[in-house]
């Protein structure tokens, strides 16, 4: 003889085996709407895919090497896309170059443009580039080189800078590591003019 406390029991197994199917479909539905963020590739517009695609432009990219002289150096831009009428070239946005020696000393060059080149290895950084080194100079000229392969800096026109000592204008300047670790060699020419301040070692 089957109880009502029996016939009870029954019917809750019987609920429960379709209500809880029923709950676990949803909590799965939840969990995949919540699983498309905002940052879900289908979000963005198809136009700028298409623009994406055709620029083959990187967004935020980073280049580092080593130099012959054991300088590390690092290239960071904002963004980066292939020179088309340059095979081997990469023009650049905002571009940050970072040399640490391996003396200790270091040098960090910041633009407002760029190019590099992959197969002379080398960066040139342009449209108001600004040079400071560990040392204490700050340099600003129009275009700045950097042969990635000897760590070799040049200045590419006249250039205005605040030294340790007082303030320098000169027609170029290149800057090496020397080979026996004596530190950054800057090596300045083309009319240069120097404007000694003994107040500047107090500062």
């Amino acid at each position: 003889m089957v109880s009502a406390n029996d016939n009870l029991h029954s019917r809750l197994v019987g609920w429960a085996k379709i209500i809880l199917p029923l709950c676990a479909l949803a909590l799965l539905s939840t969990l995949f709407l919540f699983a498309r963020g905002t940052n879900d590739p289908t979000d963005i517009p198809l136009a700028e895919i298409d623009a994406l695609a055709r620029e083959q432009r990187i967004t935020a990219p980073s280049f580092s090497g080593v130099a012959s002289d054991g300088s590390l150096i690092t290239v960071k831009a904002q963004s980066a896309q292939p020179d088309s009428g340059s095979p081997g070239e990469l023009t650049i946005t905002s571009p940050r170059l970072t040399l640490d020696a391996s003396d200790g000393t270091s040098l960090t060059i910041v633009a407002g443009e760029g190019a590099l080149s992959t197969s002379a290895n080398t960066a040139r950084l342009s449209g108001l580039a600004r040079l400071e080194t560990s040392s204490g100079y700050l340099m600003e000229t129009t275009e700045l080189s950097a042969d990635l392969s000897s760590g070799l800096i040049q200045s590419l026109g006249p250039l205005a800078i605040k030294a340790p000592f007082g303030e320098i204008t000169a027609g170029m300047v290149s800057i090496s590591v020397g080979k026996d670790n004596s530190g950054q060699q800057m090596h300045f020419t083309q009319g240069v003019n120097m404007i000694y301040d003994p107040t500047s070692h107090s500062r």
